[in-house]
């Protein structure tokens, strides 16, 4: 993270601002989000920060150790890692101190929705999660199947067995891409062209997950050309299956974007993003060896 970085996060807080949010990994980029800096600036305001680890899982970060709040993670992703159920996760790192901010009425304050329970009292470590527990469930019904808790507990048994096939996997096709003539440029934080790599190499000694993106030399139609061609990668916007995953957002997602609209997203007309699964890495390489291919000769 920059200085002028960390003057725009100080600079973004308002009065009303009640939460710092950011992701371990961003989406497309991976842009590697400093969350000891982030934390403390947070911190100094009396904000929590929350943190989507769905990318990194907690094999590869622990945000908690790095001075996060609250971590959310997609459990319909690397968690239960094989495509099969729909689920998400909460959890409140039990630190921050709701009372001492000022700035949360609704879990310091007795809340009339809950008979006058006051939820920080209810539970000094845990005000945040209980009262988005308690009311998540009576209000929204945000309460999982248990065969699909079954599935997601399931898949966390080999999550490290996996998470090091994914990010193995994903080194071998990132050293492939980034020497192919057709491709533009890869952004993976573990490569030095990317701004991240040093911040990466402190908070990602494991790795920097398994779902990226590169950018094809081509056109909208090439890189069309470039998913059609693929027969082991599956087109899907998904990630963190034990199947490889590919999208093209310009022909799919942001299809209804022009060329200066994808650009402020960060996306380009060739920019492709994959998920390495757990198959084997050179069948993925000569996968994506004929569908480059296909797309340069189109």
């Amino acid at each position: 993270m920059k200085p002028g970085d960390i003057d725009a996060w100080r600079s973004a807080i308002r009065p009303q601002t009640r939460l710092l949010f950011g992701e371990t990994l961003g989406n497309p980029g991976l842009d590697v989000l400093d969350i000891p800096t982030v934390s403390s600036i947070g911190h100094e305001h009396g904000l929590p920060l929350l943190v989507d680890s769905t990318f990194t899982t907690p094999y590869l970060m622990k945000p908690f150790e790095h001075g996060a709040d609250l971590v959310y993670h997609s459990a319909t992703k690397f968690l239960s890692g094989h495509g099969t159920v729909v689920g998400g996760v909460l959890v409140d790192g039990g630190r921050f101190d709701w009372d001492a901010s000022g700035r949360f009425p609704e879990l310091t304050e007795p809340y009339e929705g809950f008979h006058g329970m006051v939820f920080s009292e209810e539970s000094t470590v845990g005000a945040f999660l209980l009262r988005a527990r308690r009311e998540g469930l009576r209000d929204f019904g945000a309460c999982m199947s248990p065969h699909t808790a079954w599935l997601v507990l399931q898949g966390i048994e080999t999550l490290p067995l996996r998470m090091e096939r994914h990010v193995a996997n994903t080194r071998r096709i990132v050293q492939f891409l980034s020497s192919h003539p057709l491709v533009a440029g890869v952004g993976y934080p573990e490569l030095e062209s990317h701004p991240d790599h040093r911040l990466a190499a402190t908070l990602l000694p494991r790795g920097c997950g398994a779902v990226f993106s590169f950018d094809l030399k081509g056109s909208r139609a090439q890189g069309k050309i470039f998913i059609e061609s693929l027969k082991i990668f599956s087109h899907l916007a998904n990630v963190g299956d034990c199947r490889s995953l590919v999208i093209h957002p310009a022909s799919t997602t942001h299809f209804r974007m022009d060329d200066a609209a994808l650009a402020q997203a960060g996306i380009g007309p060739g920019t492709i993003r994959l998920s390495i699964g757990l198959e084997d890495a050179s069948d993925l390489i000569d996968d994506l060896k004929r569908a480059l291919k296909a797309a340069e000769r189109g």
